[in-house]
């Protein structure tokens, strides 16, 4: 009986440490594509869930004086669907589906005249989502005591944007709402694994290809001053990325768990965009300036296995800040922590997290559109998923 416990327990670990939650990631990063499913014994597997983040960071100034805004940063959901098809014992491919990246801001009235004042849109919102419909396969083999594992696959990701704008006082009245779409764009991962189950070792190295994104079914609603709806077209790059992955098992029913992920913010300048004014004025060309230097995002943890049916996680991540002054994006350091449980036909995953955003700030010196710091703010994150295995 304690050899298959300690089976058991590690196989259980290995599931749990998936429960290591960013609540509030650098740059737009949102959630990852479940590749760890192709790892799962099984053939047939599915797992589904949901990450619900709620980050507060709010302007302490305004151009030197006191911020009396609200948090600018609203509350978002990251949903998570993978199913697991395995062909023989050296060939299998995972489908999934995430939201790799996103943002979604709301601005009181002190900022938006600040961005009026600033040669700005004034925008009292601003929001932009990200959904990835992907097929990785896995081909492996025996490789001593464990197996070798080369990863490929392809994805399609489809970006919409949308933004109200003000470009006239009083703040708070918008003029229109620029939306911009593009429905398909496609890239790819590449990554190589090695694993032993009956330890819970495994190292993996998985790359992620960047994204450009060619928005040329858009529109700016100009009704809201007696107008109608123009054309406007934008471009921009989602960042290429690439992460290292280790685990292993230390004792038994003990697992310790780690990784470090570098994403290319870098080309992530600026989202340029055009908008066609009504009535034959020409073509209004504007940027959203953001500046960014890449990331870099190194978590680690340790997961034990209570008994064969209930196993939990706690783990520490630091998230370097990516903004250079356009724009606050500071540093973020989380805690996180998860429980396993086996629970009727499936495995029961479900997890917190809480992130500090560190202090930070903004200068038209560095291309922002107005002066503004904010103070150290917080982020609480709550995730749930549900495996069942066939």
């Amino acid at each position: 009986m304690a050899v298959n416990f300690k089976r058991t327990a590690i196989l259980c670990l290995v599931g749990v440490s998936a429960l290591a939650t960013s609540a509030h990631a650098g740059g737009w990063n949102r959630g990852e594509a479940d590749t760890d499913i192709l790892y799962e014994d099984g053939d047939y597997v599915m797992r589904g869930g949901a990450i619900y983040v709620s980050p507060h960071r709010k302007f302490a100034t305004i151009n030197g004086a006191n911020a009396t805004d609200d948090r600018y940063s609203q509350d978002y959901w990251i949903p998570s669907l993978a199913a697991k098809f395995k062909a023989s014992d050296n060939f299998a491919c995972a489908f999934t589906y995430t939201q790799p990246f996103g943002a979604d801001a709301e601005y009181g009235v002190q900022a938006q005249t600040a961005s009026l004042l600033g040669g700005g849109t004034g925008s009292p919102s601003k929001e932009f989502i990200t959904n990835e419909y992907g097929a990785t396969c896995d081909v492996s083999m025996q490789a001593g005591k464990g197996r070798v594992h080369f990863l490929g696959g392809v994805f399609l990701q489809d970006f919409e944007y949308t933004a109200t704008s003000n470009l006239a006082f009083p703040p708070g009245t918008a003029i229109g709402t620029l939306n911009l779409k593009d429905h398909e764009a496609f890239g790819y991962r590449l990554g190589v694994g090695y694993d032993i189950p009956e330890y819970a070792l495994r190292a993996q190295l998985m790359y992620r290809s960047a994204i450009d994104h060619n928005a040329n079914d858009g529109s700016f609603d100009w009704s809201a001053v007696g107008a109608g709806m123009t054309d406007a077209r934008g471009t921009g790059t989602l960042p290429q990325s690439v992460k290292l992955s280790v685990q292993s098992g230390v004792a038994p029913g003990w697992m310790v768990y780690g990784s470090v992920k570098w994403t290319d913010w870098s080309v992530m300048q600026s989202l340029n965009y055009s908008i066609v004014l009504p009535g034959g004025g020409g073509v209004a060309d504007r940027e959203d300036v953001y500046n960014w230097k890449d990331g870099w995002t190194i978590n680690a943890g340790v997961a034990h296995a209570f008994n064969e049916k209930i196993a939990g996680t706690v783990n520490v991540m630091w998230d370097s800040g990516v903004g250079t002054g356009a724009d606050i994006y500071s540093d973020t350091w989380t805690v996180g922590a998860g429980l396993s449980v086996k629970a009727g036909p499936g495995e029961l995953r479900f997890g917190g997290a809480v992130s500090y955003l560190t202090e930070g700030s903004q200068s038209t010196t560095d291309d922002a559109v107005y002066n503004a710091t904010a103070d150290g703010d917080w982020a609480y994150a709550v995730s749930a998923n549900y495996k069942i295995t066939f």
